[in-house]
C-alpha cells in the first residue's frame, strides 16, 4: 500500500532552502572565525578556544529546553515555525556581532564581547532555530519517502551554500578592503541574506494539525503532559538517540578540523585559494550523493546498509587523502577527498528521516511521542562537535606554536597541521562508521510492531 503523499516539489525546495540560511551562520563562522580572531583581531587561538569550551557549558543544556518547548508550543503558525522564524533574527545579529569585535577595546574586553556574543547565538538563537527547522520533517509530513527527500534538499542546499561561503569569503573580504571593517561588512550581508531566506523557507510549509499527526492512542500519547526531567530520561533511554548525538558530534568534530584546512592550506601547501579547491572537492560529492539518496533508500529497502556502507567509502578515501598528502600530490588529495565526501553524502540526506524513526522508537518503546525533544541531537551535536572541534583546533594550534604574525610557521606547526587536517579526520570516519554499523533503527521499530500485532493477536 502507498504511503499518502504531503508535500508539493515546491514545499520540498521550500523546506530545504531555510538550510541556506542556517550555513550562513554556520558555514561562515565555522571556516573563519578562528582565522578572523587570530589573524585579523590579533588574539590568542589558545585562549579563543578556551572560551568556546566554557560557552559549551552554558549552552548545553539549551537543546532539550527548546526541544521540550517545541512540543508544547500550540500556535496559528505551528508548533516549531514560531521559533525556526523568530530565532533566526537573533542568529542575525549576533553573527555579526561576533565579526565585529571592537578594535579599540583591550584584549579582556575584544575576548568577553566575543565571548559573550558566540554564547548568545549557540546557546540562545542557533539551537532555536536548527531545532525548530529539524522538527518540521516529522511535524509537516508523515511519508518516510517524503522525510527522506527533505533531508536531500535540505543537505544539497546545505552544502552548496558551504561550498559557495567556503569559496567567496576570503576574495570577498579583500574586495571590501580587507581588515577588520571588511569582516563587519561581509557578516553583515550575510546575516541580511540568512534572515531573508530563513523566513521564505518558514512560510514554504504548513504543519499538519495535531489530529491527523496523532491518531487514536497516538494522540492521547501525544497529550500527556511531561517534563524536562521526564523528557531528558525519554532521551537517554533511546539508545538509538544517544547513537545519533555521537555521530552528530564527530561530524561536526571531523568538519572543524577540515576547516582548520584553511592553516594547512596557508602553511603547508603554500596557497590559501587552495581552500576553495579543497571545498569544492568535498561539497560537489556530497551534492551529487545527496541527489541519489532517496532513489538508494527505496531500493535498499532503507537507510541502515547504505549509510553503513557510504562511510566504508568514506573511511578508504580519508586513508589515501593521508597517503596522498604525505606524498605532496594536491591533485590527489583532492580526488580522495572527492571519493570520502561522495560516501558520507547518504548519511547527511537521511539523517532527519532516521531521527524521526528514533521518536518512533520512543513512542513504540515509551509510549510517549517527543518529536521536537528528539531532534534536539541536531543542535546539541553542532554546538558541542562544531565549538569543541573549534577548540580542540584552538589548542593544538597554541601548543604547536602557531604564530597569526609569522609568515612561516615552526615545524612544530607544520608536524600539527598535517595530523589536524590529515589523521584526525580519518580517524573520526573510523569511529562513525563503527556507530552506524550499530545503528538499524527500521529493523528493530519493524521487530516490536510485529511482536505487538501477535501480542494482540493472541490476546
Amino acid at each position: 500500500m502507498e504511503e499518502r503523499t504531503y508535500l508539493k516539489w515546491y514545499n520540498k525546495v521550500g523546506y530545504g532552502s531555510g538550510d541556506i540560511a542556517g550555513n550562513v551562520v554556520y558555514a561562515f563562522l565555522s571556516s573563519f572565525v578562528m582565522i578572523y580572531l587570530t589573524n585579523t583581531v590579533g588574539l590568542s587561538a589558545g585562549i579563543v578556544g578556551t572560551l568556546i569550551a566554557v560557552s559549551k557549558l552554558f549552552d548545553g543544556f539549551t537543546d532539550i529546553f527548546f526541544g521540550s518547548m517545541i512540543d508544547k508550543t500550540h500556535t496559528k503558525l505551528g508548533k516549531a515555525r514560531p521559533w525556526m522564524l523568530y530565532g533566526y533574527i537573533g542568529c542575525a545579529i549576533t553573527l555579526a556581532a561576533i565579526f565585529a569585535v571592537p578594535e579599540s577595546w583591550g584584549a579582556t574586553a575584544q575576548y568577553a564581547w566575543f565571548f559573550i556574543a558566540y554564547t548568545l547565538l549557540n546557546g540562545v538563537f542557533y539551537t532555536a532555530n536548527n531545532i525548530a527547522y529539524s522538527a518540521l520533517t516529522s511535524l509537516v509530513t508523515k511519508n518516510s519517502k517524503e522525510r527522506v527527500q527533505m533531508g536531500s534538499y535540505r543537505f544539497i542546499f546545505a552544502f552548496a551554500t558551504s561550498l559557495l561561503i567556503q569559496s567567496v569569503t576570503i576574495g570577498f573580504v579583500a574586495k571590501c578592503g580587507g581588515g577588520a571593517a571588511a569582516w563587519r561588512t561581509v557578516a553583515i550581508i550575510y546575516s541580511v541574506i540568512g534572515l531573508i531566506i530563513n523566513t521564505i523557507s518558514t512560510f514554504s510549509v504548513k504543519e499538519l494539525s495535531e489530529e491527523e499527526l496523532h491518531e487514536g492512542k497516538e494522540k492521547k500519547a501525544q497529550e500527556e503532559k511531561y517534563g524536562l526531567l521526564e523528557a531528558f530520561k525519554l532521551l537517554v533511554s533511546n539508545r538509538f538517540y544517544l547513537m545519533i548525538c555521537g555521530v552528530y558530534i564527530l561530524q561536526q568534530l571531523y568538519g572543524a578540523m577540515i576547516n582548520a584546512g584553511i592553516y594547512y592550506m596557508t602553511y603547508v601547501l603554500k596557497n590559501e585559494n587552495l581552500y576553495g579547491a579543497f571545498s569544492w572537492a568535498i561539497n560537489i560529492p556530497l551534492i551529487i550523493a545527496l541527489v541519489f539518496t532517496p532513489a538508494l533508500v527505496g531500493r535498499w529497502k532503507g537507510m541502515y546498509k547504505l549509510n553503513l556502507r557510504g562511510y566504508m567509502v568514506a573511511v578508504a578515501g580519508r586513508g589515501l587523502v593521508v597517503v596522498a598528502g604525505y606524498m605532496g600530490s594536491v591533485p590527489l588529495m583532492l580526488l580522495f577527498t572527492a571519493l570520502a565526501a561522495f560516501g558520507q553524502g547518504p548519511w547527511q540526506g537521511d539523517m532527519n528521516a532516521v531521527i524521526a524513526s528514533c521518536s518512533e522508537y520512543t513512542f513504540l518503546t515509551k509510549g510517549k511521542r517527543v518529536d521536537g525533544t528528539m531532534y534536539s541531537c541536531t543542535s546539541l551535536g553542532v554546538k558541542l562537535g562544531g565549538g569543541l572541534g573549534t577548540a580542540i583546533a584552538g589548542w593544538m594550534l597554541e601548543f604547536s606554536k602557531f604564530d597569526g604574525t609569522l609568515a612561516m610557521q615552526p615545524q612544530s606547526c607544520i608536524d600539527m597541521l598535517h595530523i589536524m587536517y590529515l589523521w584526525l579526520p580519518l580517524v573520526i570516519d573510523v569511529l562513525i562508521m563503527l556507530v552506524l554499523s550499530r545503528m538499524n533503527v527500521e529493523e528493530t521499530n519493524e521487530k516490536i510492531k510485529a511482536k505487538k500485532k501477535i501480542e494482540i493477536e493472541t490476546a
